[in-house]
């Protein structure tokens, strides 16, 4: 779906344009204790959360939607500062007063005044939420140089509750010791977008060890999702969902 078409929906439809945009912007409704959880799957890394009546965005990303008609943010979680998660015009059309805002160390000086900054392993709960941030980095996967495209300490992933539902968004990171002790995880949005996370044998491996309820790989670009549906086929409890992401 285009970006003008995509606006004129979510224009039209408000909030409701999370829950009810079709025609290529696909769209999850989860139940939970406290009401549903609406998930619009943006592209990339970006996706939009509509939850008790706000609105959350993840990583603004402007390649991949108009932010600009796009419904505000109660809340934005932005997992570190590379420009295509922490995008200044995208993330600057989706601020109203009072939007929350909850980012990583990496991101200071580039959110606004008051942003809640959490290091890796840190909590809060902001608007009811509860956010525990969970360290997001490369353990394999290097530049040239031979410095990690994603340095240990700079990014979180994110596991946000939503009433009984722990849901885990990853960020930019490998399969690390920390996430693959993660427990109780019913949803997780897993990175595969080479050579910059993980492969699709390395989102197997972890989801085989924190076992999430359902796995939507994310961010993955050009990387064979077909590969991890293949490799998981088999695991009792996890079910992987393939979404459209630009």
């Amino acid at each position: 779906m285009g970006k003008l078409v995509l606006a004129v929906l979510f224009v039209a439809l408000g909030l409701a344009g999370v829950s009810s945009a079709s025609a290529g912007q696909e769209k999850d409704v989860l139940a939970t204790s406290q009401g549903d959880l609406e998930i619009a799957f943006l592209g990339h890394a970006s996706l939009i959360l509509a939850f008790g009546g706000k609105t959350i965005h993840v990583d603004p990303y402007g390649d991949v939607a108009d932010y600009g008609a796009l419904p505000k943010a109660d809340l934005v979680l932005v997992t570190h500062e590379h420009f295509d998660h922490l995008d200044p015009k995208a993330f600057g059309a989706i601020l109203k007063p009072g939007t929350a805002v909850v980012g990583s160390k990496a991101c200071a000086g580039k959110l606004p005044a008051g942003a809640v900054l959490l290091a890796n392993g840190e909590s809060r709960t902001v608007l009811g939420l509860p956010i525990e941030a969970v360290p997001a980095y490369n353990i394999a996967h290097k530049r040239p140089d031979g410095q990690p495209f994603h340095p240990k300490g700079a990014g979180n992933g994110y596991v946000v509750t939503f009433g009984d539902k722990r849901v885990y968004i990853a960020g930019d990171t490998e399969n690390t010791p920390e996430m693959k002790s993660l427990e109780g995880i019913d949803v997780a949005f897993l990175p595969m977008n080479l050579p910059y996370t993980m492969t699709p044998e390395q989102v197997a491996d972890a989801a085989r060890a924190f076992r999430p309820k359902i796995l939507y790989p994310y961010h993955f670009g050009d990387t064979d999702t077909g590969r991890l549906v293949k490799l998981l086929a088999g695991e009792k409890g996890i079910e992987v969902r393939v979404r459209k992401l630009n």
